[in-house]
């Protein structure tokens, strides 16, 4: 039961794009001045979940806002109009039967088919129904009575702002300055972005609509103005990665919309059926259509619970996953250099542009020795050449002699090849082989790492090096696609998945099992941990290995999640859902361990900005890095500095955040602790414990603030990084 009252009360602040308990409480309060449409809502809410209990759906129910939020909208209209009697009751009852129907119905429809969200459509259906519907019962349905308590202590206020605030509170249906007041401050508490789009949204479809009517104050008294609101911030902060194209894209939205608006206030005039809300539905959901059918980067695909929390976390995975879906291993062993990359300066053009070159060079840089008179003198002349992908042998043509240095056969540019096919389903071709040196046959299954042949210099190739693309089909024409290389160490610095610089010395990195059995986490696996600052210990956090629906996997703690995975030699925490700082402080103090281990070997990585910083300041950074989204970079430099201890250094520049970490990875499973200022996580060797907290918890952002304490030096080729 307390679990449905949460998702009742929930549906009050999913109307305004928020979440929580706290809005939504707030919103409920300001809503009791107009009782009769609080009563109606709230029946209409639980009518549609007894409903659902009925046909077993009361999970759905409680878990999607779309099932809660279009009956409560459908309840407050009934109560907004007509005066509470028992038909009225009885109708509010029936509008929240209906909704339920419609909104399980149309989700269902949406997702399958079109991929949108349902949004309000459901409460512009049984609106229209129920329009229809009370023309038969003017006997029973009186109209409702001014709700003077909305508007008895309403401040006089200029036209345009009045207008905002009425319209800003008519989207639940109580129009008064008053009420859109706190509705529009709750907004700004839980999001800036939301709060400004509102005002953008507002303005400019107020504006554009007064052009057309030919009168401002027309424009600014129609309270069907909510539709601009709720546009504006559906789409520039909620649908879409807040930015400002996101900005841009509202705007015009919203200016679309009043045409939209106009024609629907005709309709309702000839009709009788309320439209109010349709302009909103009608152009969000077309934009959202037509940006998901262009595979558009700038949908939020995974939004967060706020438009800042989904555009820091679409910061920090852009600089976190730089490579591609088709990963090669390096197709060589030992050290080779990028002698050219993509788009380069010899032949890496048009169609041909995404491929990489490798050569052997010495300590001076030197392709051969003793002049390079003879292909034997080139260091990468007949040296392996190994397989990047796992997959089939779909060519192979080895029968093209060697050309001598400096010459090259213009005839056949590939000269010697293997072409593979991955079975992810792309295609990896592999050049200059040396004559009859191929020893993969086609048809041929090959693995990682198994010899197909040795490098040579045949087709149009001046020196031996190696040649490797990756194209869409099998032709020897077929357009190249981009690509990247996994687990490899330039220098100190380890690579999970990137395309190495030009003129730089690369080394393939193999997997160390002993790493890979250490985060080798099994469903419902618990490790515990106590939680110090200094020698006091201040928490406990047990986090317990756990299955989403979509099969990826996550350590649950009673305050939120950490999502995790291994993808191409690489451990990856990937984010932080819910409030629980500990399992933020070890994403930001490790998120991502290399499953290979060389001594002071050192990688990058980023976490988001709301992770290190804290109060005002991360509030800021989350706004306006929608417009500066650089400052919103977390740089996070770590380090083996032995076998089982990593640091860490977290720093921006712009921010003025520095801080180190340290983690000691455990001899069996997990990590024994974790260290980020001067709070640790120490790992608790007993069977699992209840997480109990002794006193509030610190913000994480605080942790990362803090000033930096003294631990291990960090190695000289991590600071220079």
């Amino acid at each position: 039961m307390l679990q449905r009252l949460k998702a009742i009360i929930s549906s009050y602040p999913e109307i305004l794009f928020l979440h929580g308990k706290l809005p939504g409480l707030v919103l409920c309060a300001v809503l009791l001045l107009n009782p009769s449409a609080v009563l109606t809502g709230m029946i209409a809410v639980v009518a549609a979940l007894s409903f659902s209990y009925l046909v077993h759906m009361e999970d759905e129910f409680a878990a999607s806002g779309a099932h809660t939020y279009n009956p409560l909208l459908v309840g407050l209209s009934v109560g907004y109009m007509y005066q509470i009697t028992w038909v009225t009751v009885g109708l509010a009852i029936v509008a929240g039967l209906l909704t339920f129907l419609a909104t399980a119905m149309l989700i269902h429809l949406f997702q399958l088919y079109l991929k949108l969200p349902v949004l309000s459509v459901p409460f512009c259906v049984v609106s229209a129904i129920l329009g229809l519907a009370v023309f038969h019962y003017h006997d029973s349905l009186h109209p409702a009575l001014p709700a003077t308590t909305l508007t008895r202590f309403d401040p006089e206020l200029p036209l345009w702002a009045a207008g905002y605030f009425k319209s800003f509170s008519a989207i639940l249906f109580s129009p008064s300055v008053l009420v859109g007041i706190v509705f529009s401050l709750m907004v700004l508490y839980c999001s800036r972005i939301l709060f400004l789009l509102s005002i953008l949204g507002y303005a400019v479809g107020t504006f554009f609509r007064a052009q057309l009517l030919g009168s401002s104050s027309l424009a600014l008294q129609d309270l069907t103005g909510f539709n601009f609101i709720l546009i504006a911030m559906a789409l520039g902060g909620v649908f879409l990665v807040p930015s400002l194209r996101s900005y841009l894209l509202a705007v015009i939205a919203v200016a679309l919309s009043a045409v939209v608006l106009d024609s629907a206030h005709v309709f309702t005039d000839s009709t009788g059926v309320r439209t109010a809300i349709l302009p909103f539905n009608v152009i969000t959901l077309a934009v959202i259509y037509v940006l998901g059918v262009a595979r558009s980067p700038f949908l939020a695909w995974s939004p967060g619970r706020t438009p800042e929390e989904t555009l820091e976390n679409v910061l920090a995975d852009r600089l976190r996953y730089r490579g591609q879906q088709q990963t090669l291993f390096l197709p060589f062993s030992g050290k080779w250099k990028v002698w050219q990359s993509f788009d380069g300066k010899w032949t890496h053009k048009g169609s041909s542009r995404y491929a990489c070159d490798f050569v052997v060079v010495d300590d001076a840089g030197r392709t051969c020795s003793a002049g390079g008179s003879r292909l034997d003198d080139f260091f990468a002349f007949r040296k392996p050449v190994l397989s990047p992908v796992r997959g089939w042998v779909i060519k192979v043509l080895d029968t093209l002699p060697d050309n001598a240095p400096a010459r090259v056969a213009a005839s056949d540019q590939s000269g010697n090849f293997v072409l593979l096919k991955d079975v992810r389903g792309f295609y990896v071709k592999l050049c200059h082989f040396a004559e009859k040196s191929i020893r993969a046959a086609e048809g041929q299954w090959v693995e990682r790492g198994q010899i197909l042949g040795l490098c040579g210099n045949s087709g149009y190739s001046p020196q031996p090096h190696i040649h490797v693309q990756v194209q869409a089909g099998e032709s020897n024409s077929a357009a190249t696609i981009p690509f990247s290389f996994v687990n490899y160490i330039d220098g100190d610095e380890y690579h999970a998945n990137d395309v190495p610089a030009l003129d730089h010395e690369i080394e393939p990195l193999y997997p160390d099992k002993r790493l890979d059995a250490l985060v080798n986490f099994v469903l419902d696996e618990t490790q515990n941990f106590t939680v110090h600052r200094g020698e006091r210990e201040i928490g406990r956090l047990a986090m317990k290995v756990c299955m989403a629906l979509d099969g990826s996997f996550h350590f649950a703690s009673d305050r939120g999640k950490l999502h995790f995975g291994r993808h191409e030699g690489t451990f990856y925490f990937y984010r932080a859902d819910g409030d629980d700082p500990w399992l933020q402080l070890l994403l930001l103090a490790l998120p991502r361990l290399p499953l290979a281990y060389r001594e002071g070997m050192a990688w990058n990585d980023y976490v988001p900005v709301g992770l290190a910083t804290h109060g005002i300041k991360r509030a800021l950074v989350r706004f306006l890095s929608s417009f500066y989204p650089d400052l919103a970079k977390i740089r996070v430099v770590q380090t083996f500095t032995a076998r089982n201890r990593i640091e860490t250094r977290i720093e921006s520049q712009l921010l003025g955040v520095r801080q180190t970490a340290t983690i000691e990875l455990d001899d069996r499973k997990g990590f024994a602790s974790i260290k980020c200022g001067d709070v640790e996580l120490r790992r608790l060797k007993e069977e699992p414990v209840t997480a109990e907290h002794e006193s509030p918890l610190a913000p994480i952002a605080e942790i990362a603030a803090a000033p930096t304490r003294s631990p291990n030096e960090v190695s000289e080729r991590s600071a220079a990084l």
